[in-house]
């Protein structure tokens, strides 16, 4: 069901910065439509590490004029004033995904591994998780929010 779940994809740098604290928004050029609060975001490293790392709970998704989500994000989103403009660059509005609850998994799931066992398709921005993906349990583990906490690293 949408609204339930969603898959981001999010570069390695910036998982690492959930990983140690410093980034607790999530930046977007277009906003998911069908998320809410107390969603779950299943979270995709993309290359190189291609791996599911575990997830967080939304709590807040605003979309904003850029300059206006700079003021809500910036300390937030584990950005430079210059990452964020280039981002965002064409566009004049953005989306910040505010989010809580970290949960990583012992160990990740590597692309290789989703395929076998669901047919994984990475998403390239985000994509909403299938009914038939969520029973997985690793994942409804996650959507539940009775994931386990580990600090990983992937640079």
């Amino acid at each position: 069901m949408p609204g339930n779940a969603i898959f981001l994809s999010i570069r390695p740098q910036y998982a690492e910065r959930i990983l140690d604290g410093t980034k607790t928004v999530e930046l977007r050029r277009v906003r998911p439509k069908y998320i809410t609060r107390g969603a779950c975001a299943l979270v995709y490293v993309s290359s190189p590490i291609k791996s599911l790392i575990g997830a967080f709970r939304i709590e807040q998704v605003v979309e904003k004029p850029i300059q206006d989500l700079w003021r809500m994000v910036h300390g937030r989103a584990g950005v430079s004033r210059r990452e964020f403009d280039a981002y965002f660059e064409g566009v004049s509005t953005g989306v910040g995904i505010f989010f809580s609850e970290v949960m990583f998994f012992h160990k990740p799931i590597e692309l290789q591994d989703l395929k076998e066992m669901m047919d994984f398709q990475p998403p390239q921005s985000f994509r909403y998780a299938t009914a038939s993906e969520l029973a997985f349990p690793q994942f409804a583990k996650l959507v539940e929010g009775t994931g386990s906490v580990m600090q990983l690293s992937f640079l």
